[in-house]
């Protein structure tokens, strides 16, 4: 019982220390992105492909309503065939630069979801969208990596790298983050 309190405090402080301002606009950035009809590219690899998904599946279903523009998002990390191919064909650090080379145009977003920041496919992905013209986001822990250099927003989860449980504080910092980004747009589009 002892670590769970343990445990739990430190998600309490993580979470009294999240970037609220980079929060909000990346909250801005994605609305901007919905009412023009742009398209927005989210990725991850392990767990946070798993929050790539769950991200855009409230986005894409959780604000659908009546009479209002949907969100075109997508998850680049959910076609396995195709991920797997590039992965085989071309490396796996062009498993997401690939995709966005073919789909993304100017205006669009991309949003990279990575706990160290340091993923070598996340950031290939990252220069590709701005060799693209994209709007670049990362949602990241620790210090931010290399992929804080590569984006025009990035939402640091300010966990601590020497923690033993570093990287689950990091992780449940960024479930938090995309689910008040996602409840505070579905809310303003009441």
């Amino acid at each position: 019982m002892e670590y769970i309190q343990k445990y739990l405090d430190e998600i309490g402080r993580i979470l009294q220390n999240l970037p609220q301002a980079e929060i909000a606009r990346t909250i801005d950035i994605l609305t901007q992105a919905r009412i023009e009809g742009k398209r927005i590219f989210v990725m991850g690899n392990g767990g946070s492909a798993a929050m790539a998904s769950h991200f855009v599946c409230d986005l894409g279903k959780g604000t659908v309503q009546q009479g209002k523009t949907r969100f075109k998002i997508m998850s680049l990390n959910d076609n396995v065939p195709l991920l797997t191919a590039y992965a085989n064909d071309f490396g796996y650090e062009m498993v997401f630069a690939e995709p966005l080379a073919s789909l993304a145009e100017p205006g669009d977003v991309a949003i990279a979801i990575s706990s160290s920041g340091n993923s070598p496919n996340v950031l290939r992905a990252m220069d590709v969208a701005r060799e693209r013209g994209l709007t670049c986001i990362g949602i990241t822990g620790f210090e931010g990596g290399r992929l804080k250099e590569k984006v025009d927003v990035c939402v640091i989860v300010p966990s601590d790298s020497r923690h033993p449980d570093a990287m689950q504080h990091a992780e449940d910092g960024q479930w938090v983050v995309l689910h008040a980004i996602f409840v505070t747009i579905r809310q303003g589009m009441e």
